[in-house]
């Protein structure tokens, strides 16, 4: 298939699907798309508002369905329940039913379509299709913690697994997922690229506002709370209290009720004011029970703050355990409140360790460098004669 620009000579465009911010990932995704194709238009489809919220009946009659399928394990296991949404077989068929429609009669607009995550299927016959994705639903069975109840139907698999054939490439963020498409999903190994992700704030070098590393804050980023670890960081923060009196844990993006005298709950803030309150805190904690990737810690990072993570999905990967960070075991908030302990009370190892941090993310894990790896690979295969 032939990719150049249309001779009448209007601009080709990229398709680009997804849904809503996705941590403000689909932003970035879509400025690196401008900045690496700018002989394309790009076209952005939000599933959500450009499709979804415009059949409200659909949306309904799939709450049906959520409760449906997924009810025993809503109440039996407090199973949060609007991620369920997305994990029903009859929303997945709407999705792809909706999206044709949109879309019908213009495949011959678009050099190729490109979406994010992989709860639809937006490849279009004919057309070159790419995917860049945090996360298989697979992968949640690596997890110690993840409860089997909460594994969405097999039909419901099976329409992943289709997703993941149907690319031409798949752009993964982490190792972690790269090895459950070709172990799980049974996708080849030369159709993945791990293109991992960059920093979603600013991250133009600012001065530290945290005493040098000695304010003894722990800075909480996360709004899943539960799946982040929220409970376990609690209950390690009420340990650590004896042995570091005056630390203080400061919660941003969720908003649990708790009340205590040394736990701020910020909830949800801007994203300039993320960076601004890394720059207060002498950590970063993400002790996440799941964890596709963990872009939070990038943006500690940037910040040259270190982390304390759990040993879960990417965030093994991405933390080199005694260099930028600790790294615990996943649900033991004894080892989480030891570790905290040893940083919060030791400026210099945080010092070092977030100077190592910040060396690690500059050189491997950029917007730039993910949209050079975007070009890169579908530049090669829009020209395979497969396409």
């Amino acid at each position: 298939m032939s990719q150049d620009v249309a001779a009448s000579g209007s601009r080709r465009k990229i398709a680009f699907i997804k849904r809503g911010l996705f941590s403000n990932t689909n932003r970035r995704t879509r400025e690196e798309l401008e900045r690496n194709f700018p002989e394309f238009q790009v076209e952005e489809i939000d599933i959500g508002l450009d499709l979804l919220k415009k059949h409200p009946g659909v949306m309904l009659l799939n709450w049906l369905w959520v409760f449906a399928l997924y009810g025993w394990a809503i109440l039996r296991h407090s199973r949060p329940v609007s991620p369920c949404f997305y994990y029903t077989p009859y929303i997945f068929r709407q999705i792809r039913r909706l999206l044709l429609a949109h879309l019908a009669g213009r495949h011959d607009e678009f050099a190729f379509t490109f979406s994010t995550q992989s709860l639809f299927d937006a490849h279009l016959d004919g057309v070159p299709h790419f995917i860049y994705t945090d996360h298989t639903h697979l992968a949640n069975l690596r997890s110690p913690t993840f409860h089997r109840a909460f594994l969405a139907t097999e039909k419901w698999i099976a329409f992943e697994r289709e997703v993941y054939h149907h690319a031409s490439r798949i752009f993964v963020m982490g190792e972690n997922t790269r090895v459950s498409l070709v172990e799980q999903y049974g996708c080849a190994p030369d159709r993945i690229c791990c293109a991992h992700a960059g920093s979603n704030i600013d991250t133009t070098p600012v001065p530290l506002d945290n005493t040098d590393y000695g304010n003894r804050t722990i800075l909480f980023v996360g709004i899943d709370w539960e799946r982040k670890g929220g409970l376990e960081l609690v209950a390690a923060f009420q340990q650590l209290l004896a042995r570091v009196p005056d630390a203080r844990l400061r919660i941003v993006g969720a908003s649990p009720k708790i009340t205590h005298p040394q736990i701020e709950i910020l909830g949800r803030v801007p994203l300039d004011r993320v960076k601004q309150l890394l720059t207060q805190a002498t950590i970063l904690c993400l002790p996440s029970r799941f964890e596709p990737f963990g872009i939070a810690v990038l943006e500690a990072f940037a910040i040259k703050i270190p982390v304390v993570v759990t040993r879960i999905g990417a965030l093994e990967h991405l933390v080199q355990d005694g260099r930028t960070g600790r790294v615990v075991p996943p649900g033991d908030t004894a080892a989480l409140a030891t570790a905290l302990v040893e940083l919060l009370s030791d400026p210099e190892k945080c010092r070092r360790y977030g100077e190592t941090g910040h060396a690690f993310a500059r050189e491997h894990f950029t917007w730039e460098a993910v949209g050079k790896k975007f070009r890169a690979e579908i530049t090669t295969a829009l020209k395979s004669p497969a396409q």
